[in-house]
């Protein structure tokens, strides 16, 4: 079981879904090797470019994103998204943990239309995520 209990994540989390923050990206890593407690290790406002340079290739890590978009000029859109970050590098004991805590993050990053499962920075592409939502130009 993870440990999600540090109060900074909720407040990131809140501050990623309010609409008048310029936050939008958070990212949880656990607090070392040989702990299953999660905390807090970085936010910013620069989207997903941003977020992928924060991530280690030797870690396991959780994101969690708002994306705007739009399919059109007269309106715009934001996905919520949930990044289960596996590092290339990642220690095979963390690995397997993953699926298990997965389930206890999801229990306080609630809110969001796309689970992403990271295992290069190229899968955190904004182009491939964004289209995976709806689509309002008919059929």
């Amino acid at each position: 079981m993870a440990d999600v209990s540090d109060p900074n994540i909720i407040e990131a989390y809140q501050d990623v879904r309010s609409d008048k923050s310029e936050t939008n990206w958070l990212l949880l890593d656990y607090e070392s090797d040989r702990s299953d407690k999660l905390k807090l290790t970085a936010t910013g406002s620069g989207g997903l470019t941003e977020l992928k340079e924060a991530l280690d290739d030797s870690k396991a890590s959780y994101a969690y994103a708002r994306v705007s978009y739009s399919n059109d000029k007269e309106s715009t859109r934001e996905k919520f998204i949930l990044v289960v970050w596996i590092g290339p590098n990642c220690k095979v004991m963390r690995k397997a943990k993953i699926s298990v805590h997965s389930a206890d993050v999801k229990n306080v990053l609630r809110v969001y239309s796309i689970e992403v499962a990271a295992r290069e920075k190229d899968d955190l592409n904004e182009d491939p995520i964004i289209a995976g939502g709806a689509s309002y130009d008919g059929v």
